[in-house]
């Protein structure tokens, strides 16, 4: 990474107080352009600051504090999209726009304040500009790289697999909740929530476990959870009610499946580019995601909106990945503690 990561955080987080401000214009002149614009600006943001943010947890308490640092921050993550998912819910059946400006405004304000107020020590920036503009190149060459550290690779796809197959639950769980259950809309957001909650439990539990190393074991066993949660949920078709709880075990497990992944890519020796691989693991990310999606738009166009189907699509996915993990990463199967230098 060219820049210190700090300062980008902190440019990126001010730089949304002026294009939040925007998107207050554009919603009290209902200017539908402006608010499109404001929020892709957003997410333009959210990918400039997402290497450095990442990049941070390791230069705040070290590599010993990689698996906890990870567990945590992706606790926040979880809650802040549950706490946003419900705001939002009601702020549309009890819509004010001053509310609305104000939260808007604040959060903004709160997180620029919030990043001015981290401290740490980074090594040294980089003199010489080793990137790329060019997704593709970027792509094959952040893959090349990886591949000389052990384990990088395999963590990245494995982030990649857990948003792929949460974009695919998120998306089939209201279809399953409404046509196959016969629920309402609410009840589906409900469950949902179980999701959410049961993710952010997940990563706190894995950074707990982890203390103050890094635990790859953790990795099949988050995915043997994932597996028998689907099955229960695909060969069963429980009735809301458990159906909801293992939603919440699925999502549980999938926290102890991501954090570890995310403190393999954390622990490796990369110095500055480990802001480079962050990037990478946000590109694959996002290519899986995509991919999940047209899993799941073709899978419904195949089965007529069967809910049950794209579950056994996921469980197959969740499945290659344990077998991926068997023959690229059997160490991970041995149950043996590895000090976190060694990895």
């Amino acid at each position: 990474m060219k820049y210190s990561k700090q300062r980008v955080l902190r440019l990126c987080k001010l730089l949304e107080i002026p294009i939040l401000i925007l998107a207050c214009v554009a919603f009290y002149f209902y200017w539908v352009w402006l608010a499109i614009f404001c929020v892709l600006m957003m997410g333009i943001i959210s990918c400039i600051y997402s290497p450095s943010k990442y990049g941070l947890i390791g230069d705040i308490e070290g590599k010993k504090g990689v698996s906890l640092g990870s567990g945590i921050f992706e606790t926040m993550a979880f809650l802040g999209i549950l706490m946003g998912t419900v705001a939002a819910s009601y702020l549309s059946d009890h819509y004010r726009i001053e509310i609305f400006f104000v939260l808007l405004l604040g959060l903004a304000l709160i997180g620029f304040l919030s990043s001015s107020q981290i401290k740490t020590v980074e090594l040294p920036v980089e003199t010489e500009d080793l990137g790329t503009i060019n997704p593709i190149r970027f792509l094959i060459n952040s893959y090349r790289f990886a591949t000389k550290h052990k384990y990088v690779n395999s963590s990245v796809f494995g982030v990649s697999v857990f948003w792929l197959v949460g974009g695919m639950i998120q998306m089939n769980m209201v279809i399953h909740c409404v046509k196959t259950l016969g629920t309402s809309n609410t009840v589906a957001g409900l469950v949902m929530c179980c999701a959410a909650i049961g993710i952010a439990l997940g990563c706190t539990a894995a950074g707990l476990w982890a203390k103050n190393g890094v635990r790859p074991q953790m990795i099949p066993i988050g995915l043997l959870g994932m597996i028998i949660s689907l099955s229960a949920i695909l060969f069963l078709n429980p009735p809301v009610t458990v159906c909801a709880f293992l939603v919440f075990c699925l999502a549980f497990m999938g926290g102890i499946f991501e954090v570890p992944c995310l403190a393999l890519v954390q622990n490796a020796p990369l110095g500055r580019r480990l802001g480079d691989m962050i990037g990478y693991l946000n590109f694959v990310t996002f290519l899986f995601v995509l991919i999940g999606t047209g899993l799941f738009s073709v899978t419904n166009l195949l089965t007529h909106d069967n809910s049950l189907a794209v579950f056994a699509v996921i469980l197959g996915v969740c499945v290659f990945t344990l077998i991926y993990y068997a023959v690229r990463c059997p160490e991970f199967f041995s149950g043996k503690k590895k000090n976190e230098r060694a990895l």
